[in-house]
Order: C-alpha cells, then structure tokens, then sequence
C-alpha cells in the first residue's frame, strides 16, 4: 500500500473522525467561531455513547454492522469484524448506509400534490383522505379495484402484515418486487426440489472445488459475497467459471469464461448436459436413487451438440466443452444464478434446467455445491417468504379454501368474516394481479372481467419501485389514469415524478429500517435481528404505525391485530415474529423466535462463518436458524436437502410435493436414501394425522388425535405431528425424488424458446414462443403474437443487456440522494463496444438516443467498453429522474432530488413476461440506437 493511499477500514476511521471533529469543534459562543478539538475530545468525542448491533439495509448478503449513538443521534459507523457473513465487509453503499438514514433528502413530512402543485398536510389530513377514498372505491368497484405493493426493505413482520392487511381489504392484488426479480427461481427451484430458496449458504462457498455462475455478477451485485467466491478460489482452489453475455467485474476473477447471446442459457445448458450423458460423467446411484425424469432430460439435450450450441447461443464449440469438463470433474461444484437468469420470458426454464444441472451431477444435498441463488433487495427472501404476492398467503401456501380457513384460524377472525370482505369466494382464490402487470388492468379496460368487473382504480405502494418494470413509459400512462396514488416510503419514490397527474397523490415518509427493529432473512436463508438505531426523523412513521392507522379508519383494526393475541397490549415487532413462528410451517419457521433470533444477534461471533455452526452457548445452532427451523430446540438447516445429518440437525431429503406416484412410477425416494437416524431408511409421504402412527411408530392418545384431527404437519397448530415425526428422524415434509418433468407447466421439460424480440429472426420458427396466454395473473399475455407482430430485429438490431452497479442499490432511489455514492457514480450512461460505436458514430462521451420497441427513448452517455460485444449495448439499471431526454428536477417536492440523475433503462426495454409467474423479460429487449 502506497504512502498516499488508504484501505476502506481507514477510510472508514476518518471519515468516522471527520464526523467527529465537526460534531465537537463547533461551540455556540458569541462570535459563532471553530477551535481546535482536545486531545481527550479526539479520543473520546461522544462520551457515553452506546454500540448498536443491526443489520445494512442493502443487499441480501446481510452484513453486520455497528452504529454508534450518541444522545439519540447516529454519529458514527463501523464494521462488525466479528459477523459470521461479511466478517468485517462493506461494500461502498454498506459502507455509506448512516448517511442514508441522516440525508436531508429524505420525504420529511407527509405531502399532497392539488391541482399540480405539491402541498405539505398533516398526517391525519393525508390519512383521512386516502382512507375515505379507498372506503368510496371499495363501494363503488368491489376491492379489487385497488392495488397494493408491498416491499423487500421491510421487515418479515412489516411484509407478513401487509399481506394481511390487502387480504383483509378484500384482494389478492398484492405484490412486490420479488415478483420482478426471482418468482421464476421460487417456482423453477420448488417445482424440482419442492423449496425455492437458495439451497446452502454463501460461506459453504469454501468447500467447492468448481463455482459456475450465470446470470450473476456478484462482484458488483453482492460485493461481500464475492469474498466468499474468492475465499473458495484461494483457499479451496475452486475453480470459477462464469457464463456472461457481458465480461464483468466476476469474470476478471474466472478461470474460465464464455460470452453468450442474452436468452440462450437453455441452449448452453443443455450443451453441457448432453456432455455430461455422453461421457457418463453423472452421478448415476444419486439419480437412480433421488431423481425422477432425467432420461426426458436425456432425450431433450439431444440435438445440442456443441456445433449446435455454437449456432444459437454465439460461443465456440470448444468453450462449451471446456465448461463442461471443468465443471463435470471439480466436485463438489456451486451454481450461483441472479436476474440473468430470471428476466425472461422461460426464466422458469432456466432456474429449473439448472437446477438440474447440479442434481445430475449429484451437487445437490451437499456441503460446496447447491444452487446458489443471490437475491435482491436486503429482505427480498424474507418478503416472499412472508407472501408479499399475488398468488400465495405467506409461508408459500395456496390460495384455496383450506388455506383461508387456516390462516383465519390463526389471525384469530371468523372464516366467513374475511371470505366477506372479497367480492366473492372465486377471486378470494384467484391469483390477483402482479407488479409486472398491473398497468395493463388500468390500461386495458378488457381484462378487467379477470377483476371482479372493474380495472385497478387506486395504488398504494410501500417502499416499492414502480420503474421496475419494463415499458416505464407504460407505467406512466397508466399512473396518470388512476383515480388514487399513494407512495410510502422514506424517499421521494421516482414514480411520483414520472407521472404528470395533478390531484389525488400522496407522499407519505416511512421511517428507515434503521428507525425500526424486526427480522430479515438474508439469501442463504438465514433470519437476523435489525435492531433499530435511532428514534424516526423528521414526521416519518414506522410502516406498521401506518397500516395500523389505516386498519383503524377503514374498519378492521381489531381483527387486524388480533392474530398477536394480545389486543391492544401487544409488543412490537415481538409479538410479530412470534405470530409468524407460530403460523408458518409450511417452510418451518416454527423455531424461528424472536428471543433465539436476538440471542444469535448479541452472540454473532460464536458462528463459523463456513459452516455457520456456533460454539459455546450457541454450539447446537446455525447462525441465523436458516429454514426450515422445525421447532424451538432445532438448529435450523444451512445445506437443504442433506441426507447425511439426522433431521434434527438439519438434514432433510426432498419434499413429497408432488405426489407419491406418476403413471405407475412411484415419486418416493428409494431405500438407503433418508437422512441418517431415519426410522424410515426410503421415501415416504409428508406426515399427516392419518399416517402419523404408521410412519413414526407411535400411539396417539385420544386426546392427541382430536388435537390432529383433519390436519398436515403443515396446519397442525398442536405441534403434534412435527414432535413425532422429529422423534422418529422423519422430516414432516416427507423424503422424495426430485423432479425433472413438471406436468404442471406449459413446458414440462424445459425448453429453449427465442426471446419474444429475438435478434435471430432465422431461429424464431424452430425455436418459437408459447402460445398468448390469457388471464395470466388476471391479463391477457402475447407471447406467440407478440413475437410474429413483426421483424423486431431489423428495426431495433442492438440487444440490451441490464444490470447492477455497484455503488446503486434498486432503482437508485435512496443510493442516489447520497453525496458520497453519487460522487462515485452520478450519471447514466451505455457501455458499446467502439467497433459497434464506431459504426453509428458515436466517440467516447456522445450523447446518444435509444429507441424500444414499445416506443419509449431514452437520451444517455455512451461509454465504450470491450466488455460487450459488437452486437449489444449495456444499460445500468439504476437511474431515474429524466424523461426521454427531459430533466425532471424540477418535479420533485424542494429538496428532495437526488444528487446522480439519469434516464430510467426501463423506458425501453421491452414487453414480455415469464411464461409461469410472469416476471419481466428486461434482459432480452432490442433495441435501435442513434446519435442525439
């Protein structure tokens, strides 16, 4: 390290002591002058200051940080050196995350826009009018009529009660941005494993002998994740192979690596796999033993011969084959994927041929190996877990009838009650409608017979993004339509800046995490205690404060409530968490207590951060009590589906979700497949009041029986089954086979399809879209229209690729108002290769326009970069605040815009949308690019 250079613990330290300085050197005499600070008020600027543990507000990695507080105010931050996931790591937006709470940028009191200007209201004033109006569009237009959008940065018990709150209203249209980042990962992964999550944990990285990554860049994504990859290269000797249409920041650190054309991961895929059969380089006893499907897998890869794969997905043959045979012979092997893999319109299909991928090869179930899977947002794992979404109640069950009645027995209210505050039984279990789709209920008045008669009216979104989603321009159109908008959220959400309606708005500021305390689940599954920080600044009130008030004036507050079992006397978000353990086996979080979370929290230095197993007093448990957490004394289970622990120290094998049997084959694991301790040594059903005796080898007294009675170990309020079943090393799911054919998608195998605006008109026919799907999440979806409406590539030849940077979290929204990441990455821009620049003209700097095919444009830097190839342009997603060439500073309520401003990337990508949970295809638009 140089003389004039410093590490980021030292740039940490000083700007900690440049804070310090300011804060003590500055003393109200008469003529308002500095002095120099003492020794002792250098050494100890805020005596009598207190540490607080929590948890960064960021990514899903889930970093460790201390707050230092001094008289109720956050003065300083520093790294936990001592966490067991980033040990001592901050990225730069970690790092800058007390400026984040502290900014004067922040919505500072509650806002309505009249007649196009925006007015500063009381709080009861705002709350009055929104609720009066949400009262007169439920009357006039059923509860459907409005849409909620709840969010990845709150707590598990924030997301758990605004899930509650939309069902008490009356809808199942809720969602959040999960649905636009890893839906199609919970239903590929869940439909072939019977869990969705990431199967192990970023430390049990270490133990791979071969990391692939695809649709990843956990370099800039989840920087402090990247130690992890990078541990398991120095240390293990792993070796990291990354697939990109796009030479990142990861693959500067590869062994291996091969661009690809965005969209064609399915035609890799199944190239490796077809190298994999050929030379019998599969774990045959682990498929013929856990598997079930694989030679329809077998009969599909087999047209993808290397020179084949080349043709469609832009590689050589020989880098295919290199892959493959790295990969094949480094076991235990890790495969990480992120939105890459998800923003497609088969991101179902890709997650799920991964998935097989690593059960072919016996990498599932096993410490180094596993899916990967990185999440977004800081609780994006922990939201959807919660059910923050439009076709599951929290803890992932259905919406049927059975369901309904379960949850309301738990929430504490009368089934036919809640079944009444629906327009009817049918849409109380219809899937409602989706963040990615939405708008085309306002804009298309057609779909609004999926809707109860009526289009969306109103949107209340909760710290959620709204640009998100492909076609922002769409979005727009369809917020200057509504009849209500109501933003909620410690920032100026850039949604309420791209709309140009005039009445009907509000801004409502929500407190920041930090000004709260709850759990979050970090991606390896892991539950961690946030501790609140400091008191809400400004006028801003805590999320649940808000609903609670909202519950209060739109009638079901008691009802709301009552599932903590308390009244009015609850303690919050304690009683929270404990209502959620106590509701929530379906991915058993029964264990997952707020007393075991906060004593994980005050003892986070007793976890080993590769196995996450703790010592001492913590000996018995893995940090974090990653689910499923089958009870109190459970240790939760770092590696999904290990058959060799017992269950009751997280071994599992995989869920009987599917059956027991197919066309005469049976789905049940074979005999010697159980984890180890099993009473049973093959599969079995889940457990059941019915079966409980036979399986576990028990009597149930007659009391217990009436306890059990008509129930699952997943609605079994006694405890009862889950007890015996954990008694006899049984896992309450069951022990299976997992899947490689879902009958119950449109592909049941995955295929490859062209992207619905393929640059490769030639392989459209071959390789085709679905047919139109119609009421898909409650619209009418194109897909094979879409895709045949014209020739896309000729008009619009440039592919887009679109992604993270590093010093941006999400839209930007919060990261950009920071003087320090704004500093660091202040504008928008588009990385062309200089051969493709050159072509249109374009030096290093232009200003250049993109046009899409759904007739949004955007005006942005180009930056040349050989990281691309000479066929697409690369957009970072993070930026908002123009318009098509427009500066809309001048929108925001004063001082409220962020520092770093840029078009929305989400202008022109295009329409499209994943054929099973209808995630938006970002990463395979076209785009036609001109010089401004």
């Amino acid at each position: 390290m140089g003389a004039n250079s410093f590490g980021r613990r030292t740039f940490l330290k000083m700007a900690s002591l440049a804070t310090a300085v300011t804060a003590t050197s500055a003393f109200a005499n008469k003529e308002k002058v500095l002095r120099d600070a003492t020794e002792e008020e250098i050494k100890n600027p805020f005596p009598g200051s207190k540490l607080i543990k929590t948890i960064c507000m960021h990514c899903s990695v889930g970093c460790g940080v201390i707050a230092e507080v001094h008289n109720g105010v956050w003065v300083r931050q520093e790294v936990a050196q001592d966490h067991p996931i980033s040990h001592g790591g901050h990225c730069c937006k970690g790092a800058d995350m007390i400026d984040k709470v502290r900014s004067t940028n922040r919505l500072q009191y509650p806002i309505e826009k009249v007649a196009g200007k925006w007015n500063r209201v009381s709080w009861d004033d705002a709350m009055t009018k929104i609720s009066n109006k949400l009262l007169e569009l439920r009357e006039k237009f059923g509860p459907d009529s409005v849409m909620f959008l709840g969010s990845a940065k709150v707590s598990n018990e924030q997301a758990f009660y605004i899930r509650k709150f939309a069902s008490m209203f009356g809808t199942n249209n809720i969602d959040h941005v999960a649905r636009i980042c890893h839906s199609p990962t919970v239903a590929g992964a869940a439909n072939t494993f019977g869990y969705g999550g990431m199967t192990n944990h970023l430390g049990d990285m270490h133990n791979s002998k071969a990391i692939l990554i695809m649709g990843a860049n956990p370099a800039e994504a989840h920087p402090i994740a990247m130690q992890h990859i990078l541990k398991a290269k120095e240390q293990n000797g792993a070796k990291v192979i990354v697939i990109d249409p796009r030479y990142t920041k990861t693959a500067v650190k590869s062994d291996l690596y091969c661009r690809i054309r965005t969209g064609t991961d399915i035609a890799f895929l199944y190239g490796v796999i077809r190298l994999i059969r050929d030379n019998k380089w599969y774990n045959k006893e682990y498929l013929d033993n856990r598997v079930y499907g694989i030679e329809e897998i077998f009969k599909e890869c087999e047209e993808y011969t290397p020179e084949k794969v080349a043709d469609i997905t832009g590689c050589k043959p020989e880098e295919l084959i290199q892959v493959a045979t790295l990969f094949a012979s480094s076991t235990p092997g890790a495969l990480i994927w992120n939105q890459g893999w998800t923003h497609h319109t088969i991101g179902s299909s890709n997650t799920r041929l991964g998935a097989i991928l690593q059960l072919l090869l016996g990498n599932v179930g096993k410490s180094g190996g596993g899916c990967n899977v990185l999440r977004g947002h800081d609780n994006v794992q922990g939201s959807t877990d919660m059910g923050c979404l439009a076709d599951t109640l929290p803890g992932y069950y259905g919406l049927a009838e059975g369901s309904w009645k379960y949850f309301a027995k738990q929430w504490k209210v009368d089934y036919e009650w809640l079944k009444g505050r629906f327009k009817s039984k049918e849409l109380m279990e219809a899937k409602g409608n989706t963040l990615s789709l939405w708008k085309h209920s306002v804009l298309d008045e057609s779909n609004a017979k999926y809707n109860g008669g009526s289009p969306i009216k109103a949107l209340i979104c909760i710290g959620n993004g709204v640009s998100t989603v492909t076609e922002t321009h769409k979005s727009k159109e369809a917020l200057d339509k509504l009849d209500l908008v109501v933003f909620i959220d410690p920032y100026v959400n850039d949604s309420a800046v791209i709309t140009t309606r005039n009445d009907n708005m509000f801004l409502l500021p929500a407190a920041s995490q930090v000004e709260n305390s709850g759990s979050v689940v970090n991606t390896g599954r892991s539950t961690q205690w946030r501790s609140q920080v400091v008191e809400p600044l400004f006028e801003s009130r805590k999320d649940q404060e808000i609903l609670f008030d909202f519950a209060k004036r739109l009638g079901f507050y008691n009802e709301f409530i009552a599932g903590m079992g308390k009244g009015d006397n609850f303690t919050w978000p304690e009683d929270a968490t404990n209502e959620i353990a106590r509701t929530l086996k379906a991915h058993g979080l029964t264990g997952v207590t707020a007393e075991r979370l906060k004593k994980h929290q005050e003892n986070w230095h007793l976890f080993n951060s590769s196995t996450l197993k703790g010592r001492g007093i913590a000996e018995k448990e893995y940090y974090g009590l990653p689910w499923p957490c089958w009870s109190e004394t459970h240790p939760g289970s770092p590696v999904l589906f290990n058959t060799s622990l017992p269950v009751s120290q997280g071994g599992m094998g995989f869920r009987t979700r599917f059956g027991t049997q197919r066309n005469g084959v049976s789905l049940l694991a074979n005999e010697g497949s159980a984890p180890v301790g099993s009473r049973i040594k093959g599969g079995y059903d889940e457990i059941t009041a019915k079966n409980i005796e036979e399986l576990a080898g028990v009597t149930l007294t007659a009391e217990e029986k009436a306890l059990v009675e008509g129930t699952n170990w997943k609605t079994d309020t006694s405890g009862i089954l889950v007890k015996y079943a954990l008694a006899a090393g049984l896992t309450p799911f069951g022990n299976a086979k997992a899947r490689t054919i879902v009958w119950e998608f449109i592909d049941n195998v995955p295929k490859h399809r062209e992207p619905l605006h393929s640059p490769r008109t030639d392989l459209v026919a071959k390789y085709p879209a679905t047919k139109d799907i119609p009421n898909h999440f409650r619209i009418d979806v194109r897909y094979e229209s879409e895709q045949l409406k014209e020739d896309w590539a000729k008009s619009y030849p440039v592919n887009v690729i679109s992604g993270r940077v590093v010093e941006h979290m999400g839209t930007g929204t919060e990261t950009r108002a920071s003087h320090y990441l704004s500093e660091l990455n202040p504008e928008m821009y588009g990385e062309l290769n200089p051969i493709l620049a050159g072509r249109l003209g374009l030096n290093d700097g232009d200003m250049m326009w993109l046009y899409g095919t759904g007739g949004g444009k955007i005006k942005i830097k180009c930056k040349h970069s050989l990281r691309v190839d000479e066929k697409s342009v690369f957009l970072p997603q993070n930026f908002s605040g123009w318009w098509s060439g427009e500066d809309l500073t001048y929108r925001y309520p004063s001082g409220t815009a962020p520092y770093a401003m840029g078009e929305n990337s989400n202008q022109v990508t295009s329409y499209g949308f994943d054929q099973q949970t209808a995630c938006p295809e970002v990463n395979c638009s076209l785009v036609r690019i001109e010089r401004a």
